[in-house]
């Protein structure tokens, strides 16, 4: 099990901008300190709690600072920006980060978003898929370009110089494109399925009940099965919010607590998908009715939290419960308290880590006798 960061921050709304920005860039340089493999960030521009506006701006403010980790964006609202400009940003990118990037890419979640780019009763999946497939078309392709869709139209036919470059649109480093990560947000999942047959990759939500999680795996390999692609859990990345601290009343206050960045994150989550009408994602069966969905039983089962031992132990039973995953990504939350946020992450690196990696080890070696 590798370890990843993700982080769709949730922070107080009357936190100073300038803070929950320089905490969020320490999180990521740490991550990369620590040995993580990759660390995904997201977008949202009508949110003052989840406030990182653009995660490919906020990725290139990384690219110099970083030595080893894979940055991603978790994700690029693809119905939100013209499929032109996400290529040509998405292929500078890949080039600044000297191909160290991982193209996140998703329909948008936050309705205040689509409401303000004008799409909010749009087929958002739709111009998803068109988005997606004209900045695949615009890097396969040479210029001049001429595609036209329903939604959108990328042309340079008419003013093309291409004997001096211009008309002719970047491609990125990585050939024949970066590595295409979707989010998986929906129980038993079919974007898991058709993106696994398209080679792109998931990553399941940690919002999302385990038994949800559960249910993107084998949505997965059908994809991959349809297409006669190799099947891997080491492509399959679960985000997950943890919590660590040396002793366990100091884990348990703060991913409990009245005061809890955790609690504040969930509570977050809870009222917009209540509003939205999307509570399934924290339900415990799917027929249980929305009044019996509670912000202490969502954080009771979503958040895990302990000294190493204690989480060690619990993510084991989480694996167990959800099947193998090749990435651990450790959700990052508001740095309530910057000294317990970044300790966390490093207990979790340097104790966690090694005991879980060394009980897989072990039940892979039992199942092989």
């Amino acid at each position: 099990m590798e370890l990843g960061f993700f982080t769709m921050p949730i922070h107080p709304v009357e936190k100073d901008w300038r803070t929950s920005l320089q905490e969020d860039r320490e999180a990521f340089l740490l991550a990369d300190e620590l040995g993580f493999t990759e660390a995904y960030v997201g977008e949202h521009v009508t949110d003052k709690a989840e406030n990182i506006t653009s995660c490919t701006m906020f990725i290139a403010s990384l690219a110099a600072a970083t030595k080893q980790i894979r940055l991603g964006t978790g994700t690029v609202n693809m119905p939100n920006s013209h499929p032109a400009t996400v290529a040509a940003q998405v292929a500078m990118l890949d080039h600044m980060l000297d191909g160290r990037f991982n193209f996140g890419i998703s329909p948008g979640g936050l309705a205040s978003d689509a409401e303000v780019f004008g799409n909010l009763d749009a087929n958002r999946n739709e111009m998803f898929l068109e988005a997606i497939d004209m900045v695949l078309e615009i890097w396969k392709r040479d210029s001049p370009y001429k595609l036209e869709g329903k939604y959108w139209t990328v042309s340079t036919e008419r003013t093309s110089l291409t004997d001096i470059g211009q008309g002719i649109m970047p491609k990125p480093l990585q050939r024949p494109h970066p590595p295409i990560i979707v989010t998986a947000v929906a129980p038993f999942s079919k974007g898991v399925t058709e993106a696994a047959a398209r080679g792109w990759d998931p990553i399941s939500a940690n919002f999302l009940m385990p038994q949800w999680v559960a249910s993107h795996w084998p949505k997965y390999v059908e994809g991959c099965e349809r297409v006669g692609r190799e099947v891997s859990t080491a492509n399959w990345r679960v985000a997950k919010s943890v919590f660590v601290a040396e002793d366990l009343a100091t884990a348990r206050e703060y991913a409990l607590g009245p005061d809890s960045p955790y609690v504040y994150y969930y509570s977050q989550l809870l009222t917009k998908m209540r509003k939205h009408n999307r509570l399934e994602l924290f339900k415990a069966y799917r027929d249980q009715p929305d009044d019996d969905v509670t912000l202490e039983d969502i954080c009771n089962r979503l958040i895990i939290w302990g000294t190493p031992d204690k989480v060690v132990d619990d993510l084991l039973a989480f694996r167990e419960e959800v099947g193998d995953f090749g990435t651990l990504l450790y959700a990052g939350k508001d740095w309530a308290d910057p000294e317990l946020g970044r300790r966390s992450m490093i207990l979790l690196a340097e104790k966690v880590k090694a005991q879980v990696n060394d009980a897989i080890a072990a039940e892979t070696t039992m199942a092989a006798e």
